[in-house]
């Protein structure tokens, strides 16, 4: 596992414990924020490990008001567990305490899979924005992702990335440049 990555996941995962040491109305919130931070770090990084570790996250983000006081006290426990492993380089117990967190969100909601659907899309949208920051067109960006114009252009409307956008090369260096390619000049 790269070392970034390995830092990421243990900051991903000391975020959710402080989140869920002591239960409260705006651990939701929270939980969605570090959610949505985690699926940016997917867009960027498309590691595998970052996909285990965000999936979990929004699954608990969706499911922590269904989970009875014995299991957020285990799920707990095991967010611990695989952060400490994680932190001594033990991936045997940090994989151990990953299947665990996932089998008891699994008894409160079995919709993971389809919060994986969900960070997964949400990424691709993420990426694709960050490739029209890069200068893609919006058709481009989109085909690239694997995604409709239309999916795209909402996130994008939402967002400052199409005014983040700026030539390097003066519009006098390209329309020479076009004129030449054409042989009018």
């Amino acid at each position: 596992m790269k070392e970034d990555i390995r830092k990421e996941l243990i900051n991903d995962l000391k975020g959710a414990i402080s989140i869920l040491e002591t239960r409260e109305s705006k651990d939701i919130e929270e939980l969605k924020t570090l959610s949505d931070h985690a699926i940016e770090d997917i867009a960027v990084q498309k590691d595998l490990e970052l996909v285990s570790v965000t999936v979990l996250l929004y699954s608990i983000y969706k499911t922590v008001t269904c989970i009875d006081a014995k299991a957020y006290d285990q799920l707990l426990k095991e967010l611990q567990n695989a952060s400490m492993s994680l932190e001594q380089r033990n991936l045997g117990k940090y994989n151990a305490a990953i299947k665990k967190l996932y089998d008891l969100i699994r008894t409160c909601n079995a919709q993971v899979k389809e919060h994986l659907n969900d960070v997964m899309q949400a990424a691709r949208i993420k990426k694709g924005a960050t490739l029209l920051q890069r200068g893609l067109s919006i058709g481009q960006a989109a085909g690239l992702m694997g995604l409709s114009n239309w999916e795209l252009q909402q996130y994008a409307g939402k967002t400052t990335a199409l005014d983040q956008h700026t030539e390097k090369i003066p519009a006098q260096t390209r329309m020479k440049k076009a004129l030449q390619l054409f042989g009018v000049a």
